[in-house]
């Protein structure tokens, strides 16, 4: 309840970053293009009950995601709970990266370390 409380006191068009900064404190993660991108995240966990053997249990996963403009003012307020993350649909494409290619020697051990430990 903790970030659903605090979101209902920003206002869209009335509220600067240094208001977010007080009442929600800094971001836990802001945007890698712009710095103008403020996320919060919100996350709880319980113990499973007897069904699934004690097992960690997401109880709660609440996301907010506030956009700012040039001056400072929120333009956009996005409150997401656990349910509409089943909503959000996310692409299958793979990007490569050349920088971080194995050599063909490390592929070739990683394959046979995975073999050497598959059968345990």
């Amino acid at each position: 309840m903790f970030l659903e409380n605090r979101s209902k006191k920003l206002y869209v068009n009335k509220t600067n970053s240094n208001d977010v900064l007080k009442i929600m404190g800094s971001p836990q993660i802001t945007s890698i293009t712009d710095k103008k991108t403020w996320f919060y995240v919100e996350r709880t966990l319980s113990k499973g009950k007897l069904h699934r053997l004690g097992k960690n249990v997401l109880k709660k996963n609440n996301v907010l995601v506030l956009e700012f403009n040039k001056f400072g003012i929120l333009e956009n307020k996005v409150f997401l709970n656990k349910e509409d993350r089943k909503k959000l649909a996310f692409s299958k494409d793979i990007t490569t990266n050349e920088i971080s290619q194995k050599s063909f020697i490390a592929k070739f051990l990683s394959s046979i370390r995975e073999k050497m430990y598959s059968n345990r």
